[in-house]
């Protein structure tokens, strides 16, 4: 008697693999998360441009994934955003549309593509859900990047009418985490604080935050995100997206953010808020109820230590972090 054939092995292709979600994917598949049917293969620009239909298309007949977690995008923060408006929808339209497009010709079982809370409508009730995504216009300043962003819930349910594919997408609140990007000018607020902070310490100057420190965010640490990643992958069957976020009791305002950052990189500097400089938006408060009816015990890093991690990760790897 023949035994029976083993689970079929899943291919798993990241997108944008080297980034700050895709390294904290890769770290803790490597720590212990993987299984033994998956294959992880993680792909970064240098690997395809993803802008180009004929390469992304390349890029999966190559790998032949069945599955695909789906990060690239072009990114960055709030000054960036309100700079480059139309780059920002240009690029991540032909991304998205490319590995969504190779993915279903190519016969891939599931695509998890990775949204932003940016996308939600400017003027709203609080706490945001999932089915508020398309009830209004974004905030203005970064309304380039969650059109986008937003098209690929559009595509999603247009794949899975006409198709019947299980394409679905997360939606985090704000990441941080190890392998960031700590650009000052382009990066997001937190990574960029840390590189403030970092540079202020070793000056001796004072730290300057831009804006009046008073927006408040719920920030989700990368290597909690990632695990959340595996088991939207493995058991999460629906098309329609689901916010990944700590509860709506962990949102901190900016300026407790700096002092945390200030607290786990022990600067005994001056603390001063340039309010010349733009807020954004003041809060974008979502409800993670979803997420908690799935996974009422999922526990998350603790704010300030997830900080402390990135702090410490950030200056032990100073010479080759993104900056």
């Amino acid at each position: 008697m023949t035994e029976a054939p083993g689970p079929a092995a899943k291919r798993i292709l990241v997108t944008g693999g080297t980034g700050l979600v895709g390294r904290a994917i890769e770290k803790v598949v490597a720590d212990g998360e993987g299984r033994p049917d998956e294959e992880w293969i993680f792909v970064s620009s240098r690997d395809a441009d993803l802008t180009s239909a004929a390469e992304t298309k390349a890029l999966f007949e190559q790998h032949k994934p069945t599955h695909v977690i789906h990060l690239a995008a072009m990114v960055g923060g709030l000054f960036k955003n309100i700079r480059y408006n139309l780059d920002f929808w240009r690029r991540n339209i032909h991304i998205n549309d490319n590995v969504l497009h190779s993915a279903h010709e190519t016969g891939v079982q599931k695509v998890v593509s990775c949204l932003s809370t940016c996308i939600f409508p400017d003027k709203t009730t609080y706490p945001i859900d999932e089915t508020m995504i398309h009830n209004g216009p974004p905030h203005g300043s970064n309304f380039g990047y969650s059109y986008a962003k937003r098209m690929i819930d559009v595509q999603n349910r247009g794949y899975f009418e006409q198709h019947g594919r299980r394409f679905t997408a997360v939606i985090p609140t704000n990441v941080f985490g190890p392998h960031d990007n700590f650009n000052i000018e382009d990066g997001h607020v937190l990574p960029g604080l840390i590189h403030k902070v970092y540079l202020a310490k070793q000056t001796g100057s004072a730290l300057t935050v831009w804006g009046t420190g008073k927006p408040r965010r719920q920030f989700i640490y990368s290597l909690d995100l990632a695990r959340l990643f595996l088991w939207v992958l493995r058991e999460y069957d629906e098309v329609e997206p689901i916010i990944l976020s700590v509860g709506e009791e962990d949102e901190v305002s900016i300026k407790e953010a700096a002092e945390a950052i200030v607290e786990a990189m022990d600067f005994r500097g001056e603390l001063l808020f340039d309010t010349t400089k733009a807020d954004g938006q003041f809060k974008k408060t979502a409800s993670n109820a979803k997420l908690r009816r799935y996974l009422p015990g999922f526990q998350f890093t603790p704010f300030r230590q997830a900080v402390q991690e990135t702090c410490a990760w950030f200056s032990a790897n100073y010479a080759n972090a993104r900056k």
